[in-house]
């Protein structure tokens, strides 16, 4: 029975995550078209460095190793919860154990280390967070649901350590006793100092608190795993694919338009007898006419607050935060998710990214420098969903602020910024001339 149990709580909560994700998929993909232009070997080579080696991270050598000793901790561990779920469906103990020989002792000691080295991780996590309280952990944005989120997934970590701590200190006892079907299994170097705690108990009592752990255990995974869709914290799926499809090329680059490309080739007879495409947005009002890979980006963000910290425009007091932009695009998109979810479709709700979500004062206080992106562990880009936004509020809804309206006057009476006449372009190097 429990056997049958498990399987049926395993594959409700895997059949749950797939359908999440699957809505999560189908969210993204109502994003324009975007493919990056870099040969699939560099972008092997850049998700490898970045997101993998997770080069972008060591300016800041605690806050680095905290998060490698979690990266690295989460697959380790996760050797061990594959034999739990082995041992839930096939109604064994330890099953690993008689094949794997002096290996299987191996994987348990590195599992006890690096459990030990999360719970310290996230401790120093919290304690940064909570206590040290630091800045860019607590800007205007960073209110309610974000810190929320932050603390209950290093709690939910810790808890996650502590009942494997918990089951194996049990699990020791019960071998030394040599009550079956606890057979001699493993080596644990960091659970045996919980055993004094529990030696005083009966044989009966040590095996319901060993699976009441287990049961804590895997329930809390699969919990875990559910969560993660709703969380920031699913950027540990998503930075790969962030990484793999960024660009190379300069940061604050636009793209090229199709409608304005083709009005463009048939203005100069280039049109070969088609039609000029007069669908679609110019620039982006919605999260819709923005690429997919920057509604990827707005879920790919961990909220980490290093773009705000040195943005120009924020510091300085302006009203723009890139982390704002991108958790503004995501919360966007989570209400369209929404809106699928309950209907099966999306159809437009009357309501818009920019002007309900994004104010114009913040995307116009951008001054399109690029160090939000250089600062982004994971390559995610802003800039682009600030530049798309400007290009509607400008080709589009034509709400540019007034100096560039007198810079685009210049350009189209002039040919220059300036409102001086061609003939006198060269007036300056007179005096280079006489000399």
């Amino acid at each position: 029975m429990a056997q049958v149990i498990f399987a049926i709580v395993l594959l409700t909560a895997i059949g749950i995550f797939a359908y999440h994700v699957r809505l999560l998929s189908r969210t993204i993909r109502l994003g324009r078209p975007y493919m990056p232009s870099d040969s699939p070997l560099r972008r092997w080579l850049r998700m490898l460095r970045v997101a993998v080696f997770q080069q972008r991270m060591m300016d800041k050598p605690v806050a680095a190793l905290a998060h490698w000793v979690i990266y690295v901790g989460f697959f380790v561990i996760n050797l061990e919860v594959a034999e739990i779920i082995l041992d839930g469906l096939a109604g064994t103990h330890r099953v690993l154990a008689p094949y794997l020989g002096v290996f299987y002792d191996a994987m348990t000691v590195a599992a006890e280390i690096f459990m030990a080295l999360v719970f310290v991780a996230a401790v120093i996590f919290l304690w940064r967070r909570n206590v040290l309280k630091v800045p860019r952990f607590h800007t205007a944005e960073m209110r309610g649901w974000p810190p929320l989120d932050a603390n209950i997934i290093l709690w939910t970590e810790i808890g996650l350590v502590v009942a494997l701590f918990v089951m194996n200190a049990a699990d020791q006892l019960l071998q030394a006793r040599q009550v079956g079907p606890y057979l001699s299994a493993g080596t644990f170097p960091i659970s045996r100092w919980l055993m004094p705690f529990f030696s005083g108990l009966s044989d009966d009592t040590l095996i319901v608190i060993e699976r009441a752990a287990w049961w804590a255990h895997i329930l809390g995974i699969l919990a875990f795993l559910n969560y993660i869709p709703f969380s920031k914290h699913l950027h540990i799926f998503l930075a790969f694919p962030n990484t793999y499809y960024a660009r190379e090329e300069p940061v604050g680059k636009l793209d090229s338009l199709p409608q304005v490309t083709a009005i463009v080739r048939e203005s100069l007879g280039l049109a070969n007898g088609t039609s000029v495409e007069a669908d679609g947005t110019l620039g982006a009002k919605d999260v819709t006419d923005l690429s997919w890979k920057s509604l990827l980006d707005a879920y790919t963000c961990t909220e980490c607050g290093r773009c705000t910290a040195v943005c120009p425009a924020n510091i300085t007091g302006k009203k723009l935060s890139p982390r704002k932009i991108l958790m503004d695009t995501r919360d966007r998109l989570e209400e369209i998710k929404r809106t699928l979810y309950r209907t099966g479709k999306w159809e437009p709700d009357g309501k818009a990214l920019l002007g309900d979500y994004i104010t114009p004062e913040e995307i116009w206080a951008c001054t399109t420098c690029g160090a939000c992106v250089r600062a982004c562990p994971v390559l995610i880009n802003p800039l682009a969903i600030i530049l798309a936004l400007r290009q509607y509020m400008t080709m589009e809804a034509a709400q540019a602020p007034e100096t560039l309206n007198v810079l685009f006057v210049n350009l189209e009476n002039n040919g220059s910024p300036w409102a001086l006449p061609a003939a006198d372009r060269a007036n300056w190097a007179q005096s280079l001339l006489s000399a």
